[in-house]
């Protein structure tokens, strides 16, 4: 397999580290808008790994990549503006596709706040017959969320249930970053995004409908020692995702983020900093464009370098409510990693690590033959078991608590 790798931040470079102790691969070519971050993510590596500069909006230009590098998939670890144009390509390319955040939505022009828009991956999904048609593979949404936990609930709906009353996925953790009252430990532009958009509901009686932001709070109780924690509904692409493949009478999302940090994103809000559209600044040299979330971003500190200062874990996990031998049962699928451990073991900090981890199995499971599939897949379209037994292989365990 000859990997193309767009995106040489926090989630690419730990990518390139964690693949580089697999052999499933002939050739990762590492691009990046930035040549000095993709030759960084390539320095210490072994000589499987090549670097590349490359605009991910320059569809032409990707292609040239797949092509010259005679690639067989493209995974793409840029922020979510840039899903189209690098989907686009690699099929044109005829290579399979990867990626960890789906095409963006678009909220109801009039009642942003009950019916959906533009949903999460609708660009991606009105393209699948192109795809099952040139007998290549989009595997959308495999990241951590959405990806893993996916996957944890086609494994709940295979093996753990005989009917599904709800899917919820819930993430949280204990996070902090000495040093910063606001360091977010993932992308801020993709962070907006998520939690500041309507956030999505699926109810099999109703749809797809959405919510105000950071509606229905509750307390979850995270295991291995995080502990309780406030979650919110947020915008994410599982709820898009579950209910294609899988029977359920419910599915939500909820983050857990924390009253200061709902409270620093509305206020984001509240002073349009969150605006993608770029707005005109005098500046001594004359009136500069500048995109207002672009702005935030570059003044905050990078994730990727925030791993020496972080302590504590961080769980993504999958909640299922249903019955099984006609007796009620509830429970949550989760993964938990520790940021000591991965900044000691790979040099990465836990956020970035564990979204890494899950396209990197998955495209093991693809060069291998043991996942296969043509047009556009979630991670639900796949049988769960290989990549759970992978996932433990490559010294990643995820656990399962009765509720």
């Amino acid at each position: 397999m000859r990997i193309l790798l767009v995106g040489a931040g926090g989630v690419g470079t730990a990518v390139t580290r964690i693949a580089t102790r697999r052999p499933f691969f002939d050739h990762m070519v590492v691009a990046d808008y930035d040549l000095s971050r993709a030759e960084a993510a390539v320095a210490p590596l072994d000589a499987r790994f090549t670097a590349a500069r490359v605009d991910a909006a320059d569809q032409a230009a990707v292609l040239g990549l797949l092509t010259e590098h005679r690639c067989d998939v493209l995974l793409n670890a840029t922020d979510p503006r840039f899903v189209m144009p690098l989907f686009e390509a690699a099929l044109t390319a005829g290579a399979d596709y990867l990626d960890m955040a789906m095409s963006m939505s678009h909220p109801h022009p009039d009642l942003p706040y009950e019916r959906t828009g533009v949903k999460l991956g609708d660009e991606q999904f009105a393209r699948s017959g192109a795809w099952a048609d040139a007998g290549r593979l989009a595997l959308v949404g495999m990241g951590v969320e959405p990806g893993l936990s996916d996957v944890f609930a086609r494994y709940a709906a295979d093996e753990l249930f005989d009917e599904i009353e709800e899917i919820g996925v819930r993430d949280g953790g204990d996070l902090t970053v000495d040093g910063y009252d606001f360091a977010p430990s993932f992308s801020i532009w993709t962070t907006i995004e998520e939690c500041l958009n309507p956030p999505l509901i699926y109810e099999q009686e109703r749809g797809w409908f959405t919510t105000e932001p950071f509606s229905e709070p509750e307390i979850f109780d995270f295991p291995e020692g995080i502990g309780p924690v406030e979650c919110v509904n947020v915008e994410h692409e599982e709820v898009l995702l579950v209910p294609r493949w899988i029977d359920a009478g419910r599915v939500t999302f909820k983050y857990g983020l924390g009253e200061d940090f709902i409270a620093k994103l509305r206020t984001l809000h509240e002073l349009g900093l969150d605006r993608i559209e770029p707005v005109t600044v005098p500046t001594e040299d004359g009136p500069a464009r500048v995109s207002p979330r672009d702005l935030v971003a570059a003044l905050l500190p990078d994730p990727a370098g925030l791993g020496d200062r972080m302590h504590g874990k961080t769980c993504a996990g999958t909640w299922v409510k249903g019955t099984r031998d006609g007796e009620p049962r509830e429970v949550y699928l989760y993964h938990v990693v520790d940021n000591q451990w991965s900044m000691r073991e790979y040099g990465s900090q836990a956020v970035v690590w564990q979204t890494a981890v899950n396209p990197v199995v998955a495209l093991e499971l693809l060069a291998t033959g043991r996942w296969e599939g043509s047009g556009v897949l979630g991670p639900e379209a796949f049988e769960p078991r290989p990549f759970l037994d992978l996932l433990r292989e490559y010294g990643s365990p995820w656990g399962m608590r009765e509720q």
